[in-house]
């Protein structure tokens, strides 16, 4: 189990991975010293990577989805390298319940979104497709990022 001071420097770094050493010695009384190697030994092992959370919109990219996908056994594969490979694919996780990937797809038109869709029914034997719309970000990457939530489950 991970020790609270590390949950606190870890919570801390979710809410702002940019804050410097200095800042987060004081927000949370811990040395300098020790602060860096915490972080240092997280690098690799707890930390994935750091990584800039945009607006789509504003660069105008405001069609957005969630697209749920049940495909054959036999084109599973290629299906994930086909949409890792694919410049609008943001995310691919491997799912289960009916589903075998949970994909979030962002273009600038929907009809560049549409094509994209008919285009994966085409080269790949799709048994079932739900394609469902995102409006809005209500939270994004809110886990472990505010001491306060932490453990309130």
């Amino acid at each position: 189990m991970i020790q609270p001071k590390d949950l606190k420097i870890i919570c801390a770094l979710r809410a702002n991975a940019r804050v410097k050493l200095m800042d987060l010695s004081k927000m949370l009384c811990i040395p300098v010293s020790t602060v860096f190697d915490k972080i240092q030994t997280y690098e690799g092992r707890l930390i994935r990577g750091h990584t800039t959370l945009l607006n789509f919109s504003r660069l105008g990219y405001a069609t957005r989805a969630q697209v749920l996908i049940k495909t054959d056994m036999r084109c599973r594969d290629a299906l994930c390298e086909y949409l890792t490979k694919h410049g609008n694919v943001n995310t691919i996780c491997k799912i289960n319940n009916g589903f075998d990937y949970l994909v979030e797809i962002i273009f600038v038109t929907l009809r560049q979104m549409e094509d994209f869709i008919e285009n994966l029914e085409q080269k790949f034997a799709i048994h079932n497709l739900e394609l469902h719309y995102i409006i809005d970000d209500i939270k994004k990457e809110g886990f472990l990022a505010d001491p306060a939530l932490v453990g309130a489950a």
